[in-house]
């Protein structure tokens, strides 16, 4: 009973460290009222498609974020777009954090494993990232799907490093130690000391993971490589940029800009007050 009072005492003084910090609270509320608009998109909205009556009218009481130049409802985009951006944001978030952490933790336990493992870490940093998004999102062929594996594919590499940073402080402890001496094996080792250390880390990972993701399939979709059968942020503003509204519609593309920078300042918002909070600077 006493170990688990004592394991649980750094969560809560991080999660009291946390609430204290107005900034992080109200990051977290809005990345969840995010969360719950891609969930309930169709409750919330009809699926912006066709042709409308009121093209390029701006933002009133019947249309609140105005219509596009062939009438379609600009708030319907950005609600369904939330969605789409969403989806492809955590999903290559969750897929960049997979493979960075078994490639992070692999490097930092197995010694022979950390110099080919660190050259690889090293040359996929120094690659041109959009290019090479670019190039692969075109070849692919445009979908949701193409994009999350895209985007986690060129978000790892970070990912890894910080993970490596975080493990190879834990390696030497002598808890690591004693479990080698015992004779437990290296997975059993890893899943049961270096994991949990490293898991803090991992968690801010996955938000500004996250918030990069998002901004890499914006830029993607803005350049026409989104699945054009869907609605995302991005596709909202390519779509404003064919058809000349970028200049004599404002709304069509101010409000997902807003969406994007939203989620993106709410993200490094949280992921600051996470990390505050976890190394108690507030001395909690």
């Amino acid at each position: 009973m006493t170990a688990a009072t004592e394991e649980l005492t750094p969560r809560r003084r991080t999660w009291s460290a946390f609430r204290r910090n107005p900034l992080g609270v109200a990051s977290g509320i809005v990345l969840l009222l995010l969360a719950l608009v891609a969930v309930f998109a169709p409750l919330i909205a009809p699926f912006p498609e066709g042709y409308g009556a009121d093209t390029s009218q701006p933002p009133s009481a019947a249309h609140w974020f105005g219509t596009d130049d062939i009438g379609q409802d600009v708030f319907a985009q950005v609600v369904w777009g939330t969605r789409v951006s969403m989806a492809v944001g955590v999903s290559a978030s969750v897929l960049a954090i997979v493979i960075g952490l078994l490639i992070g933790v692999s490097a930092a336990y197995f010694r022979r494993l950390d110099t080919p493992l660190g050259v690889l870490v090293d040359l996929s940093l120094s690659l041109p990232v959009l290019p090479l998004m670019i190039l692969v999102a075109a070849l692919a062929g445009p979908s949701v799907r193409t994009l999350a594996v895209v985007i986690a594919l060129f978000s790892w590499p970070e990912v890894a490093r910080v993970v490596r940073s975080q493990a190879l402080s834990i390696v030497p402890m002598p808890f690591v130690s004693a479990a080698k001496v015992v004779g437990g094996s290296a997975l059993w080792i890893v899943r049961t000391h270096l994991l949990p250390g490293v898991i803090p880390v991992v968690g801010v990972s996955v938000v500004l993971t996250t918030s990069r993701a998002v901004l890499a399939e914006a830029g993607l979709s803005f350049l026409g490589l989104g699945d054009p059968n869907s609605w995302s942020w991005g596709t909202i503003l390519h779509k404003a940029q064919q058809s000349g509204s970028l200049a004599s519609a404002w709304w069509t593309t101010l409000f997902p800009s807003l969406a994007i920078l939203l989620l993106v300042l709410s993200t490094t918002l949280l992921s600051v007050a996470y990390n505050d909070a976890r190394n108690h600077r507030n001395g909690s």
